[in-house]
């Protein structure tokens, strides 16, 4: 077994499960209002764009080149186009909730999007803290700090739409969860599967193509249902606090 085995896979998971104190922030508000629901999901628009952007198309610009990355980026955005006209948009919630309103069944669509968007997000942000970890035990250790800050704001991403439209703290809880849990299972796949075969430049290719799916996220569910709230200004405003916050992580780390 390589040195730095068991910290990778430690340090991806205590980074991935940082997404639940973000979630907890979202467990404190008991109602959601409408002000609130505008100016977190805009926050989370603002956090999953200034990610795309900055961190996961640029990485995969650095490694593959301006060109291919951006194929991949927009092939991204194709894959979860197909996959949200594939899925009817009542089947996640009305289907199985008859009595849920419709703004709340888009609330719930959204939070499931948000979380399968960080989610995937977070699978190769594991496979960078195991492969770290195996380099030298404080780059990993950087680098887990580094994802464990960031992850905060994205628990709150997944849990707020989720206690809107369901009222359970528990279902929120468990999608915040859910979506950390990928870190671990990246660095899990990256030790058992890619570890022969990754290189700089597929890494590089699978980061712009998650970019691709958050910014499809992004603008086709959590904008949207954050301006219907009726509250424009509270959303743009949050989408500026939200890529503030990112920012401000990413350039202390």
């Amino acid at each position: 077994m390589p040195d730095g085995f068991a910290l990778g896979l430690i340090l991806s998971t205590v980074a991935g499960l940082s997404t639940l104190i973000g979630g907890a922030f979202g467990l404190i508000m008991r109602e959601p209002g409408p002000r609130f629901m505008a100016l977190t999901l805009g926050f989370s628009a603002g956090v999953m764009l200034h990610v795309s952007f900055v961190e996961l198309l640029q990485a995969g610009v650095e490694s593959v080149g301006f060109g291919p990355a951006h194929i991949a980026f927009f092939a991204g955005m194709v894959v979860m186009f197909i996959i949200d006209v594939s899925i009817p948009h009542n089947y996640m919630a009305e289907q199985h909730h008859p009595g849920r309103t419709p703004e709340q069944a888009a609330l719930l669509k959204t939070g499931l999007f948000v979380a399968l968007g960080i989610g995937i997000h977070n699978f190769p942000e594991g496979m960078a803290s195991f492969v770290g970890a195996l380099q030298e035990p404080s780059l990993g250790i950087a680098i887990a700090v580094a994802i464990a800050i960031h992850n905060i704001p994205e628990g709150l991403a997944v849990a707020a739409p989720v206690i809107a439209a369901t009222g359970s703290r528990r279902k929120a809880f468990l999608w915040s969860t859910v979506s950390g849990l990928a870190e671990p299972i990246g660095a899990g796949v990256a030790a058992l599967v890619l570890l022969p075969v990754l290189s700089e430049a597929l890494l590089g290719y699978v980061l712009a193509a998650v970019a691709g799916i958050m910014v499809f996220i992004t603008l086709d569910e959590l904008v949207p249902v954050s301006r219907s709230f009726g509250k424009e200004h509270l959303s743009i405003i949050g989408v500026g606090i939200g890529m503030a916050v990112m920012a401000t992580s990413l350039w202390l780390l």
